[in-house]
């Protein structure tokens, strides 16, 4: 490519000649990037395709302008442009860099800004070259954990932080949509609209473009086209795969599967495939952020990877998408929205079976304290289930050796509450308030 083509690609995405498209702020992720941003190492904001990431890097962009930085200083690169496809290599962003150099000229340090760079192979050899000859501020987008963790792991150890951007978590969903909850009160005020736009973050999720969208068909056409998307460019086109039907196949299953463990035997039979492929094909689909998995938590690491682990999506409109079934088990999604809600809170997050075979939601450990038991059900009005989900929650207390700062919550769609159990207290929490007020 020439420098002139390259640069008319540049020019449509920068903001050289005109202002960024309006965009809403996302507070928690920008005030990450800023702060890691002033390290100097190179910052990678990684996540599901479609979450935000790049929105978030050009707002950054343009806090930097308004903070004083000359727009010629700053070069972004979205490197899905169809225009750059036949070209995709390390000599191509050498060209660019030249290009945006040779008619930008600017006078200081640029910002340069590589979106979905794992479509460049050895991406990190050219981000290792500018870095130790400190010629940008470099930050990079990646929709594939694996491969950037692999990586910027290896090549790029020490050099380099990381923001793991989500969909909208309810809160931010709110947002979205022009409500803000600063107080109880407004929470009781405003309920009856809360109930109902959380019944729709139940039924879509949160991927930004889907929120913002008010069609429920062309809702439903997003959703869809996210799903291909993940399968064909990130995992079938990434691994070079032939058996696209299979993988599809597995997708489903777990898609439609939230909330519960699942066995890669069990899984390796109904799809009829081996052991290796449903192993690899699993951990495609984790690369990719569509599938959580979380683990049985055991002091013992050995038994912590002999157990099932449980699957959750990234985002419950997806499943809802693929799987028409999974909208009937409203504790299911519930519990899925609770597991992204906790993935943003905490590292390290569970399930737990006590020797009685009760089962825990969710058990969250800080580093060598565990600090959280958790259940969730839609809800507990029928008292014989009030006392089961409250008994699963106090025998994994016993058994764990409950100590006072462990918070034992059960999480649903009914009124908020406290039980006192054996001198231990339960707080009931209705899962609106616990998603827009607890921090």
């Amino acid at each position: 490519m020439d420098k002139k083509e390259i640069l008319s690609i540049l020019e449509e995405w920068n903001c050289w000649s005109k202002p960024f498209k309006e965009s809403f702020s996302r507070n928690a992720y920008e005030e990450e990037v800023l702060a890691k941003s002033t390290t100097n190492e190179i910052l990678f904001v990684k996540g599901v395709r479609r979450s935000g990431k790049s929105t978030i890097l050009r707002n950054h962009i343009e806090n930097l302008i308004a903070s004083g930085v000359p727009k010629e200083e700053i070069l972004f690169v979205n490197l899905e442009d169809p225009r750059f496809a036949p070209y995709l290599s390390l000599n191509l962003l050498e060209e660019i860099k030249k290009s945006y150099l040779y008619y930008l000229s600017p006078k200081s340090k640029p910002y340069i800004f590589l979106d979905e760079v794992q479509n460049i192979e050895q991406f990190e050899k050219w981000l290792l070259k500018e870095y130790e000859l400190d010629t940008s501020h470099l930050f990079a987008t990646g929709s594939n954990s694996k491969l950037l963790s692999r990586e910027i792991g290896s090549s790029l150890s020490g050099r380099y932080l990381d923001v793991e951007v989500s969909p909208l978590s309810f809160r931010e969903f709110l947002t979205f949509k022009g409500i803000e909850i600063s107080s109880l009160y407004e929470l009781v005020s405003k309920q009856s609209i809360l109930e109902k736009l959380f019944e729709e973050f139940m039924n879509f999720g949160g991927f930004p473009q889907v929120v913002l969208t008010d069609s429920i068909e062309l809702k439903e056409a997003e959703l869809k086209s996210y799903y291909d998307s993940i399968l064909l460019r990130d995992i079938v086109a990434r691994y070079k795969l032939n058996d696209f039907r299979s993988l599809e196949k597995l997708s489903v299953i777990l898609l439609s599967s939230i909330a519960n463990p699942m066995s890669l035997n069990r899984l390796k039979n109904r799809l009829g495939v081996s052991f290796d492929m449903v192993n690899r094909y699993l951990e495609y689909l984790e690369n990719s952020y569509m599938i959580q998995s979380v683990p049985l938590f055991d002091w013992s690491l050995q038994k912590q990877f002999s157990n099932p682990k449980k699957i959750y999506s990234i985002d419950i409109g997806l499943s809802k998408r693929v799987s028409f079934e999974v909208g009937k088990r409203i504790g299911d999604l519930l519990e899925n929205i609770v597991y992204l809600e906790l993935k943003r809170r905490f590292e390290e997050i569970y399930y737990f079976k006590t020797e009685q075979g009760y089962e825990v939601d969710f058990l969250i450990k800080e580093r060598e304290e565990i600090t959280h038991l958790i259940q969730v059900s839609q809800t507990v009005q029928d008292e014989k289930r009030k006392k089961r989900e409250l008994r699963a929650l106090i025998k994994a207390s016993k058994e764990l050796k409950h100590t006072e700062g462990t918070k034992l919550l059960l999480i649903t769609m009914d009124d908020s509450s406290i039980e006192l159990i054996d001198g231990v207290e339960i707080e009931i929490l209705n899962v609106m308030e616990w998603c827009i007020t607890t921090p």
